[in-house]
C-alpha cells in the first residue's frame, strides 16, 4: 500500500476512535490480553526463529549484543504485556477529562478537554513486546497507530500484529479499520516520516542513531530520548549497604535497558572502605569498571584509561566511576554529560537531596532508589510508549496522558465579541468552575 494512503486511512480511523466509549476500549483491551495468552505458543515459535537468526548475526558481529538481549520473548515478558493491558483497563479514560472550566460570563462557558493526539508513528528496535504495549496504549487513549519494528524481530512482530488485529476484528461491532498498522521496511518508514499533514506524533524507540535520523528527516513532532546515560551520586553520608544494593541493582538487573546506571559519581568524602566494598560487589556481579588513571588510588582494580567519554551508554555490564568533591560538582557533571533521562542521589541528608532533585535537569530524579524504576509500568501507567527527555507536553515515561492533547470548548447562547469591547464593554466574570465545584 502507498504510505500516504496508509496514513490517510489511519487518520480516518482516528476520527472513529475518538468517539469510542471507555467500555468499548476496555472490552478491546480484555480481548487483546486473552488472545495473547491463548496464542502464546505462536508467539514463542515466531520469536525462536528471530532469536536464532539474531544469534547468528551477533556471532558475525552484525548485531549488537544489547539488541540480542532485548529480542527474546519469554513468559515473564508476555505476562508483563497482558498484565499491563489489564492494568490499563483499570485506569481512568484519559479522553474527555475536564482539565479546566471557566465561566467567562453568564451562559458563556469555556472548558479545556483532553482528547487523543490522532495518529502515532512508532519506530522501534529489537524488543517485540513493544508492539502489544503500544497497541494497548493506543486503544485506551483513542489513537490510531502505525508501527515500524526492527528487521531482527519481524516474525514476532507480525505474529503479535495478526493476533491483536484478529482479536479487535472479532469484537461486537468490530473495530475501526486501519486503527492498528504495521510496516516492516526502512523505505516505508522514510515515506511515513514525510506525512506531516496526516501523522501527529513520531515516537522513536531505539539508539541515538535512530532518534537522530528521525529528527533530521521529518517535520512531524518527535517524542523520545536519544540516550540513557544515567547516573548515581553517592554522597558522603550514603549508607554503605544501601549503596551496594542500589548500585548493583541499577547496573545488573537489566544492563541493556535505557534506565540502567552508566556512571557512578562517588563523593571524595565517602569512606575508602565503603568504596572498596562497592567495587568488590560490582566485580562480583560481573561488572567491568572503567576509571581514570589519575583516580587509581580511589578506585583500585579497575580498567584504567587516561580519558573517559562520560557520555557513554554501555548497555552492558560496564560502568564508569568518577570521584567528585561535593554535590554541586556531581550536579554539574550530570547536567553536562548526562542524557536528561534518570539520575539518582544516595544520601541521608534531606537538604542535600532536595538540592540535587531541584538542580539536576532530568526527566526522572531519584533519592535513595535505583534508576531502574524509570518505567511506565512501575509508575502505575499500565505501560509506556517510551521515555521522553524532551520538554514538550510529555516527559519521562509516557503513558496514557502523554498520548493525549486537549482542545478548548466554548459553549454560549449567542454572545458576540462586540459585547465585550469599547467604552461600554461588559466585563468578564472569569469564574473558575472546577474550583467552585471543589
Amino acid at each position: 500500500m502507498n504510505m500516504q494512503e496508509l496514513a490517510r486511512k489511519a487518520k480516518a480511523a482516528s476520527t472513529q476512535l475518538a468517539l469510542l466509549t471507555s467500555a468499548q476500549k476496555n472490552a478491546a483491551l480484555a480481548a487483546m490480553a486473552h488472545a495473547v495468552e491463548t496464542r502464546a505458543q505462536e508467539l514463542y515459535a515466531a520469536n525462536r526463529l528471530d532469536v536464532q537468526e539474531a544469534q547468528e548475526a551477533a556471532q558475525r558481529g552484525t548485531l549488537k549484543p544489547a539488541l540480542l538481549a532485548r529480542l527474546k520473548l519469554d513468559e515473564n515478558k508476555l505476562h508483563a504485556v497482558t498484565h499491563g493491558m489489564r492494568e490499563l483497563m483499570a485506569l481512568p479514560d484519559p479522553v474527555g477529562q475536564v482539565l479546566a472550566a471557566t465561566e467567562l460570563d453568564d451562559g458563556l462557558t469555556l472548558k479545556k478537554i483532553s482528547c487523543p493526539l490522532g495518529v502515532l508513528l512508532v519506530i522501534f528496535e529489537a524488543r517485540p513486546d513493544v508492539l502489544p504495549q503500544i497497541a494497548a496504549l493506543a486503544v485506551k487513549s483513542g489513537n490510531a497507530v502505525i508501527l515500524k519494528g526492527g528487521r531482527e524481530a519481524v516474525r514476532t512482530n507480525e505474529a503479535f500484529l495478526k493476533i491483536l488485529q484478529e482479536a479487535l476484528a472479532a469484537l461486537p461491532g468490530g473495530w475501526p479499520e486501519n486503527a492498528l498498522n504495521f510496516v516492516s521496511s526502512r523505505q516505508e518508514a522514510a515515506e511515513l516520516l514525510q506525512q506531516d499533514g496526516l501523522i501527529d506524533l513520531v515516537i522513536p524507540r531505539g539508539g541515538n542513531a535512530l532518534v537522530k535520523y528521525v529528527k533530521e528527516n521529518t517535520n512531524i513532532p518527535v517524542l523520545g530520548h536519544a540516550d540513557g546515560v544515567c547516573h548515581i551520586y553517592i554522597a558522603p553520608d550514603a549508607a554503605p549497604e544501601m549503596a551496594l544494593r542500589v548500585c548493583v541493582d541499577a547496573k545488573t538487573q537489566y544492563p541493556a535497558a535505557c534506565n540502567t546506571v552508566e556512571t557512578l559519581l562517588v563523593d571524595e568524602a565517602w569512606p575508602q572502605g565503603n568504596v572498596n566494598r562497592l567495587l568488590a560487589a560490582l566485580h562480583g556481579a560481573g561488572v567491568k569498571i572503567h576509571a581514570l588513571e589519575s583516580q587509581k588510588t580511589r578506585f583500585p582494580g579497575c580498567a584504567y584509561t587516561p580519558e573517559l567519554n562520560w557520555h557513554t551508554e554501555y548497555g552492558s555490564l560496564d560502568i564508569s566511576v568518577c570521584s567528585v568533591p561535593q554535590v554541586q560538582q556531581a550536579v554539574r557533571h550530570i547536567n553536562q554529560w548526562g542524557s536528561h533521562h534518570t539520575d539518582a542521589i544516595l544520601t541521608q541528608d534531606e537538604a542535600r537531596a532536595q538540592y540535587f532533585l531541584s538542580a539536576v535537569d532530568s526527566a526522572g530524579v531519584y533519592w535513595n532508589a535505583s534508576t531502574r524504576f524509570a518505567d511506565g509500568y512501575r509508575y502505575g501507567f499500565g505501560a509506556e510508549v517510551g521515555i521522553s527527555t524532551a520538554k514538550t507536553h510529555a516527559r519521562g515515561p509516557v503513558g496514557l496522558v502523554g498520548l493525549t492533547i486537549y482542545k478548548y470548548r466554548l459553549c454560549g447562547n449567542g454572545q458576540v465579541v462586540a459585547d465585550y469591547v469599547g467604552p461600554h464593554a461588559k466585563p468578564f466574570t472569569h469564574k473558575n468552575l472546577l474550583k467552585e465545584a471543589k
